[in-house]
């Protein structure tokens, strides 16, 4: 099967601890994947906002994960009281 191809420039951003530093990559994304991707995107407008979106939520989702995975592997004192800590509380 041959995917119709979409190219597409981003600009791609990595840190260092004073420098942020930005690479243009080339990539070509499926047309039906784009297409059914702004389906779903409400307040997007542009290609690159859709492939931003959709970076950032892997990120978030690959860190829920993360965390998920540690349950029930960390121990707690018995005195620790969550709410205690809560601000505003």
């Amino acid at each position: 099967m041959r995917l119709r191809g979409l190219d597409c420039h981003l600009n791609v951003y990595y840190h260092t601890h004073r420098e942020v530093y930005k690479m243009r990559t080339n990539i070509v994304l499926d047309d039906n994947l784009v297409d059914e991707a702004f389906k779903y995107a409400e307040n997007i407008r542009t290609k690159k906002e859709l492939i931003e979106t959709a970076l950032k939520e892997f990120v978030r989702s690959r860190k829920m994960k993360n965390l998920r995975e540690l349950k029930g592997k960390i121990q707690f004192a018995d005195d620790y009281d969550y709410k205690k800590m809560r601000v505003g509380q």
